[in-house]
């Protein structure tokens, strides 16, 4: 649970005064649309992972079921090829024209996306359009989800207490974690009571018309809320720098997170989104119980990352940061070999790998937040992050399936795991960034 106390943590003997309880509903309201809009995006982006294989048929008529998934990864990395454009964009307008503005449009703009899937007619309905709207209405999504990310997790670090950031950090994926869980449920349950022709026919529609729904609420919640502190400090300040110079006087630190990225979202994606849907089309794994193998580890990743995250704040952020890079590197490949072809110990490798890999993402938004100063905090992390994450994240769900389909699995382990090394690598040239005073930032 995070925190919303002082930062001194002293506990008032009297009632709360007027200032006290404005401060406090402030933070509860900034920990729910943070939270709230962070999840549905995640929501709006597995969803599309969880159902790959019901809807793949129904787009691509190559004649195989593998290669129907595959052809629907596709168009799943095509969306994050849109990301560094939207990290730069809704980047740019974060740190010019403040969090809430952006944070406010990428989650709106996410909402249309999923509709827009929801809504699309299949290849037997308008051919091949079908699939050039699913493009396009993944593109969208990628472009909004670019920059819901590096502007969200720039909101609540700096609304945090100093002394409690790698906690108030865990929020990010604690949201984006619930978000795959709900999606994943929703897919479990929907299994569980549809039938596969009810299920290829509507059911998978059903989640991204959800989506789209909440996603609109949520535009509406975050539209109330207040700017950060410090980011109205910084003032015109802010304004007069130059973006791009701020980048090339911050290259380090570009170059830093873009390679301490790469490791970890390959990792994240396989275990924490696709694993189910892997496990569905390739290893026979009945759909019901690989879908709640999926819930259940999830809830397990959810559990650890308040519990990183205060680490964090104890010990400092690179300690754990390495504890989660080189547990999962060890890991990799005992954990994939305990799969087999059984829900439940698709559970227990799931459980087990997210665990670890909590480490990693309590933490991760933290630290990128602390390289930045104020005008380049939320383009600095969302442009070398997306694009790490749209070249490695977004197609290790391809690469996976590319790899099981030609009979060589091992060889995505190796690649994991050499991508690994390249993010223990670069935590070893970051600084630790605990404690650091944000608004002081150059």
């Amino acid at each position: 649970m995070i925190e919303i106390a002082t930062e001194s943590g002293s506990v008032n003997a009297g009632p709360p005064t007027v200032r006290q309880r404005s401060e406090r509903w402030e933070k509860a309201r900034a920990i729910v649309g943070v939270g709230t809009g962070n999840g549905i995006e995640y929501f709006d982006w597995t969803v599309y992972a969880t159902f790959a294989a019901f809807f793949a048929p129904q787009f691509f008529h190559t004649g195989s079921a593998v290669s129907d998934l595959l052809a629907s990864f596709g168009v799943f990395a095509v969306g994050f090829v849109a990301r560094p454009f939207g990290g730069l964009l809704f980047g740019w307008l974060s740190d010019r024209r403040g969090r809430k503005l952006s944070m406010t449009l990428a989650v709106g703009l996410a909402a249309i996306g999923s509709l827009v899937i929801g809504l699309t007619p299949t290849h037997q309905t308008i051919g091949v359009a079908a699939a050039v709207v699913l493009v396009v209405a993944r593109l969208a999504q990628g472009v909004a989800h670019g920059g819901e990310l590096p502007s969200a997790q720039t909101y609540i670090v700096e609304f945090a207490p100093t002394a409690r950031r790698g906690l108030w950090s865990s929020l990010i994926y604690i949201s984006n974690t619930t978000g795959v869980v709900v999606g994943t449920l929703l897919g479990a349950l929907l299994t569980t009571t549809l039938s596969s022709e009810q299920m290829a026919d509507w059911g998978w529609r059903v989640p991204f018309l959800l989506g789209g729904v909440l996603g609109l609420f949520v535009l509406w919640m975050r539209s109330r809320m207040s700017e950060t502190e410090v980011y109205e400090e910084s003032g015109d300040e802010t304004a007069k720098q130059s973006m791009w110079q701020l980048f090339l006087a911050h290259r380090r630190q570009v170059f830093q997170i873009l390679f301490f990225t790469v490791g970890g979202t390959v990792v994240y994606y396989v275990w924490a989104v696709s694993a189910p849907a892997y496990a569905i089309a390739v290893r026979g794994i009945d759909p019901s119980g690989a879908l709640w193998a999926g819930v259940g580890a999830n809830l397990v990743l959810i559990a650890s990352l308040p519990f990183w995250g205060a680490l964090s704040d104890r010990i400092g952020r690179k300690p754990v940061l390495y504890i989660g890079n080189v547990g999962i590197a060890a890991l990799l490949f005992p954990l994939n070999a305990m799969i087999g072809h059984s829900a439940v110990t698709l559970f227990v490798a799931m459980a087990i790998a997210l665990f670890v890999m909590g480490a990693i993402l309590s933490v991760m938004p933290a630290m990128m937040a602390e390289l930045f100063p104020t005008g380049l905090r939320a383009a600095g992390v969302g442009v070398p992050y997306s694009i790490g994450v749209a070249a490695f994240g977004g197609t290790a769900a391809y690469v996976q399936t590319f790899f099981a389909d030609r009979g060589t699995p091992e060889l995505f382990e190796w690649y994991a795991l050499a991508l690994v090394a390249v993010s223990i690598a670069a935590l070893i040239t970051i600084p630790e960034t605990r404690g650091r005073d944000l608004a002081s930032q150059t």
